[in-house]
This record gives structure tokens, sequence and C-alpha cells, in this order.
């Protein structure tokens, strides 16, 4: 009898289990946007759609499952060939918070100041700096220029030089510059996973930089693509790169083998939709383009497939950024209509719009800052760094740029309140909270 109880108990046990994997699968999936495979699920588990579960809540304890197996194992032996998985999930950070874009009107009056910045000259190309790009951990940032170099910062030193008194004397905040494209520079990005710096040119070539050899000036691998590279993005796993091209449709690279895979899907391909910028998601599910035909495009991160086209996002004018939001719900993007706007990505809906700012000419970027609080962009127009609350959409600050003519590119910190500013002056300016 007391067999048969203790079956019994773990049966029902084993119930509840089940039901709380398949709500957190239908929660993610949910999250994710992946509606038609969340209602699938649902409907063969019997699994309420719209059961309520945190946010990566299922990423979470997967990376812990993962890290505790695989800390159990003795020291050489794998568990299987995903055992390293958790390392490298995309997981929110410490003390993020998830804003609902949708869930509130536009309140005016309510908007949050947005806090003080300083803001220092760190170095110049001998032409414009075209681009700049964090490191995932915020240790780095890169820029690159029309001179066909990359400068690569440590923001340790950085801080350094913002300090009134060195103890040390000058601070050098570039730790290396490569020199190895033969155009400009279009792009950069950092593989999640480890050491590499990866750009973009106009030379057709992506290349990869191991920042951790201190002598090298040169990249170790290189892509030779048929098209212009405008747009760089790694995959959060860092086995997989996108590039946009001149082409219309991104090229998804496989950094192991190199092997180029191209969508045989785009309904509406536009002979002039070359793409302005290519971006993953968080968790790499989906990736979004934004193209010189004004269109912004979402993708499907695993059949590669555009699942959505919102034609003439910004008109006739071109779409020059585009981003998701942590959760993956909305994209914010920015045209040359002088418009910022946010994108529903379930509906294509547009949520909100950002206006105030002119940026007609350059390939201007709207970010967010590190909480996604705020937005930040350029007006060329009046060369300022303009604030918007991301909710209220009313601009918070207006900062004179310190550059000398309208700064092309801003990259915000992942992890502080600190971004970088780079301007056809050939100038690199790091601006940090007070």
């Amino acid at each position: 009898m007391e067999n048969s109880s203790s079956r019994s108990e773990q049966t029902v046990e084993d119930g509840k289990l089940y039901r709380h994997l398949n709500s957190l699968i239908v929660a993610h999936l949910r999250h994710n946007n992946l509606t038609q495979a969340a209602t699938a699920v649902a409907s063969a588990t019997m699994t309420p759609f719209n059961v309520q579960a945190p946010p990566n809540k299922l990423l979470q304890l997967l990376s812990k499952g993962l890290a505790a197996e695989k800390d159990d194992l003795p020291r050489g032996i794998s568990s299987s060939p995903f055992q390293d998985l958790g390392a490298s999930l995309p997981l929110p950070r410490p003390g993020a918070t998830t804003i609902d874009f949708s869930s509130l009107s536009d309140i005016k009056g309510s908007s949050k100041s947005f806090p003080k910045h300083e803001t220092r000259h760190l170095s110049e190309h001998k032409n414009v700096a075209r681009c700049a790009r964090f490191s995932p951990d915020g240790r780095f940032v890169a820029t690159g220029s029309a001179d066909t170099s990359i400068k690569l910062f440590e923001v340790s030193k950085i801080k350094q030089m913002l300090l009134p008194d060195a103890k040390d004397g000058p601070v050098r905040s570039v730790v290396k510059t490569y020199y190895d494209h033969i155009q400009p520079v279009n792009d950069l990005d950092f593989n999640p996973q480890g050491t590499i710096l990866v750009s973009g040119a106009k030379d057709q070539t992506i290349k990869f930089f191991d920042i951790s050899k201190t002598n090298a000036k040169r990249s170790y691998r290189v892509i030779q693509d048929t098209h212009n590279v405008r747009s760089v993005s790694f995959h959060p796993s860092g086995d997989f790169l996108l590039a946009g091209t001149d082409h219309a449709i991104p090229h998804l690279y496989d950094i192991n083998t190199f092997q180029c895979y191209l969508s045989a899907n785009i309904p509406d391909a536009n002979p002039n939709g070359a793409i302005n910028q290519v971006r993953y998601s968080c968790s790499g599910s989906m990736y979004v383009t934004a193209s010189k035909d004004g269109a912004i495009r979402l993708w499907d991160g695993i059949t590669a497939n555009c699942v959505r086209s919102i034609t003439a996002a910004h008109g006739t004018a071109e779409a020059t950024s585009a981003v998701f939001t942590s959760d993956q719900r909305f994209v914010l993007s920015c045209g040359k209509d002088s418009t910022i706007k946010l994108w529903e990505v379930g509906s294509g809906r547009l949520v909100k719009q950002y206006l105030g700012a002119i940026h007609t000419q350059l390939r201007c970027q709207a970010i967010f800052n590190a909480t996604e609080e705020f937005i930040l962009s350029i007006d060329e127009l009046n060369n300022e760094v303009i604030i918007w609350d991301a909710m209220t959409t009313e601009i918070v600050a207006k900062w004179p740029s310190n550059h000398v003519g309208a700064p092309r590119w801003l990259d915000h910190s992942p992890v502080e309140s600190a971004f970088i500013s780079c301007g056809t002056d050939r100038s690199i300016r790091f601006w940090k909270e007070v």
C-alpha cells in the first residue's frame, strides 16, 4: 500500500511539473511573438493561451539547469552537444525593467528627467568617424572610419580620463587600432560569447579581429561577400552572423563554416532595398532590417523567412536604423523623414512616434538608453543630441553635440548611463552621467 501511495503521489507531482512546463513553453513562445507555435502547443497540451509567466523565465531555468549539469560532470566529460548552451542564453540584465509601451497612451507632462552627462573628446580618425559599437559587457567600445581604420577603446581607461586629477599622468584610452580594410568601415559588432570584433565595409568584406591578441593589428579571418557590407549583427550564440548589404535580402553566415544562407521568401523585394541596418533580437528568434526603400522587415531567426514587411515605414525616405526592445515585442526605427517610430512586432502596428529632430541626410541612429526609458537621436539642423521619454514621447533634453557638424552615429552602453558619438568632424566623444 505504501508503494502504491508513493507512486500515486509521484504521478500527481509529475502532472504538476508537466503543467508548469507547458505553461512556461506557451508563455515563452507568446512573449517572443511566435503566436502560431504558442497556439498549437496550448491546444495540444490543453494549456490556456494567456497563461501568465515572467518573460524569459524558461530561459533562466534552462540556463541554471545546464550550468548545474555541467558542474556535476567529471572534468573533460561532455553530457551533450548542447552542454554550453546555458552560457550563451541571453538573459535580462540585472535590474533591467521591461516597459510595456502599449499599456498606456502618451501621458504628456509625466515625463522623467534624463540625468545630466559630461562629455569628453576621446580621439580622432583621419576621416569621418562612421560607426561605433559597445561590447555586450560594456567593457570596450569600437569605432570605424572612412579612413578604413578601427579603433578599440577600453571603457575603464576612458573613465580614468574623465577624472580631474589622474595620478599616473595622461591616460590613453585607445588600446589598439586595426588597419585591414581598403574602403570605409560601415558597421561593427562584438561576438557575445568571446573576444571577437567583426567589421563590415564597402570593400565587400567582413573581417574578424581577436581583441585579446595584444599585438595583432590585422584580422585573422575574412568573409568575402558579393556586395557592399553596410551592417553586421551577431546571433546571441555567437555562431551566426547577419550581414546587411546593398542586396535586399540579409546574408546569414555560419561563422564556423562560412556558409552563406539566403531567404527565398521576401514578398516585396525592391531593387532599391539595400539594407542600412540589420539587428538580431536578444534571443535570436527574430531579426529586423531597415532598408533604403523605407521599409522595416521582420525575419524569422530560424527559417530566415521574412514574416512581416512594414512597407513605407518612413514614407519614401530611407529607414536608417531599427532595433528590438529587450522583450522583443517592439521595434524602434529611424528614418530620413525626420521621424522615429515604435512598432509592435506581433501586429506591425505603429505604437508611438517621436518628433522634433531633423535628420534627412545622414544614416542617423535612434537608440534606447540601457533601461529603455529614454530614446536618443540626432538633430542635424541644430547639431544637437535629442532625448525623448520613451513612454510619453516628449523631448526631455537637447544638448549641443560638441562636434563640428552633426554626429552621424550614436551607441549606448548596455550596462550603464553612458554613450558614444561619432562625427563627420572625424572625432569620437564619450558621454557619461554626472
